[in-house]
């Protein structure tokens, strides 16, 4: 078995993960100021509650793009289990079959999605993921990073306008029924949803025109159902890709150490 974290701006995401697939996905608040005990027990619950001991987890992987939380995680993961994680970063890309783009600035989490997105598809393929940053991830069948586009996510571009105006509230993301706002909520949701639709259908057309079009689109992230207008855009909707490339980076760097 595998325990496999992947610690994004929001939540930090621990799979359970045996053979062929995933058992268990759990999220939680990444909160810097949250110890390591806290996110222990809470690990220890769950694996409580699905009747895995701690002595059945062979390996751990974490990703993570919060660079104050991973100290954090790293320890934990020693003291719960035994045995330091797998930590997915510069040092470990030389060993991935992937070229990466300016690997000491690219997020562990989009390196996750490049390798997953090649190793499932061998094709050009834009990973589009909505998480607190909404990010385009374009790699090519040669395994090659071409690069990333980022834009604010659903959620961030909603709480800006909640935290920086005096008047306009936090709204759920929900597609409205119309584009022409009948209301402060609908009015918000027209703009930041809808336009959203907008912007990926847009950013997609233009990178899949840079490589004449020979180009499919996957879209993952905790937010990648949420406009279903864009299912027509994307080959797959696959939430847990990101984890599926933490795995994958695990699982090549136990193959070159055995």
């Amino acid at each position: 078995m595998q325990i496999i974290v992947d610690i994004g701006n929001t939540d930090a995401v621990f799979g359970l993960y045996t053979q062929t697939s995933w058992q268990h996905i759990w999220r939680t608040p990444a909160r810097i100021d949250e110890p390591a005990q806290s996110y222990e027990a809470r690990l220890r619950l769950w694996l409580l509650e699905t009747n895995v001991t701690l002595s059945a987890v062979q390996t751990t992987v974490l990703s993570s793009v919060v660079p104050n939380l991973t100290p954090t995680m790293r320890t934990m993961l020693t003291e719960l289990f035994g045995f330091e994680p797998i930590v997915v970063g510069p040092g470990v890309y030389p060993l991935l079959p992937l070229e990466i783009l300016r690997p000491h600035e690219i997020g562990t989490d989009l390196v996750a999605n490049a390798l997953a997105a090649y190793t499932r598809y061998r094709q050009n393929c834009i990973v589009v993921d909505f998480g607190t940053a909404l990010t385009f991830t374009t790699v090519s069948a040669e395994g090659k990073i071409l690069g990333v586009a980022i834009a604010p996510g659903l959620k961030t571009a909603i709480r800006s306008l909640f935290a920086n105006t005096a008047q306009l509230p936090e709204v759920p993301i929900e597609v409205p029924a119309s584009a022409l706002g009948t209301s402060t909520t609908h009015a918000i949701q027209a703009g930041v949803v809808l336009g959203y639709e907008g912007l990926v259908r847009s950013l997609i057309e233009r990178i899949r025109a840079e490589l004449h079009n020979d180009c499919i689109a996957v879209a993952t992230g905790g937010l990648s159902g949420r406009i279903p207008s864009l299912k027509d855009v994307f080959t797959a909707v696959i939430p847990s890709l990101t984890l599926d490339g933490v795995r994958l980076i695990g699982e090549t760097v136990t193959a070159s150490q055995a």
